[in-house]
C-alpha cells in the first residue's frame, strides 16, 4: 500500500505491512545556516562544509552539506509519516551517500517497509525495518539507508491500564 505524506503520530505496528511504501512530505531545502550549525555543534570542523573559500577550489566547486545533516534531516522527514509513536531507533545501517548535496538543495525522501516482527520479550511492541532513500529537488538519489525501530502494538496497548 502507498501512503502520502499526511502526519500520523499514533501510527501502530499493526498499521504496517511488508511492502508499504510512504512518500513524506514537504521536503527540506538545506540552508546555509543549517549545514554552518550542524557542522560546528557536532565538531566537524571539516572545510569542505564550513569554507566557502577552501571549497571552491575543491572538484565540486563550492561548500558540500554535511553527510550527518542529510541523514539526519531524511529521518526527521520520516517520523511524522511513519514513526511517531515511536518507542525506540534501535539501528541504523547501510548509509550510502550517493551523491552531494549542496546548500539551498532540497531533499526529499520516500521509505518502504522490509519486514516487521513482534518482540520476543515484551509483547506490547514490535520492530519494523524500513528502507528509505533521498533525493534532491532534480530527482538525483544522493543517500539511501535502513533503519529498525519500535513501535508499539495497538492490540496489546488497548487492553493495559
Amino acid at each position: 500500500m502507498e501512503h502520502d505524506g499526511r502526519a500520523f503520530f499514533e501510527r501502530f505496528i499493526e498499521d504496517l505491512e511488508p511492502g508499504d511504501r510512504f512518500v513524506h512530505w514537504p521536503g527540506r531545502t538545506m540552508t546555509e545556516w543549517g549545514n554552518d550549525f550542524f557542522s560546528l555543534v557536532t565538531m566537524n570542523h571539516q572545510p569542505l562544509h564550513i569554507d566557502t573559500h577552501y571549497s571552491s577550489a575543491t572538484q565540486h566547486g563550492q561548500r558540500l552539506v554535511n553527510g550527518l545533516l542529510v541523514l539526519s534531516t531524511a529521518v526527521g522527514i520520516s517520523i511524522p509519516s511513519l514513526s511517531g509513536a515511536v518507542i525506540a531507533n534501535l539501528e541504523y545501517e547501510r548509509v550510502a551517500h550517493h551523491a552531494p548535496v549542496f546548500i539551498g538543495d532540497t531533499i526529499y525522501a520516500e521509505t518502504v517497509v522490509l519486514d516487521i516482527r513482534l518482540s520476543r520479550s515484551k509483547p506490547d511492541r514490535g520492530v519494523v525495518h524500513v528502507e528509505t532513500k533521498v533525493a534532491n529537488q532534480n530527482k538525483e538519489l544522493v543517500l539511501t539507508f535502513a533503519r529498525r525501530f519500535m513501535l508499539p502494538r495497538r492490540s496489546i496497548r488497548s487492553t493495559i491500564g
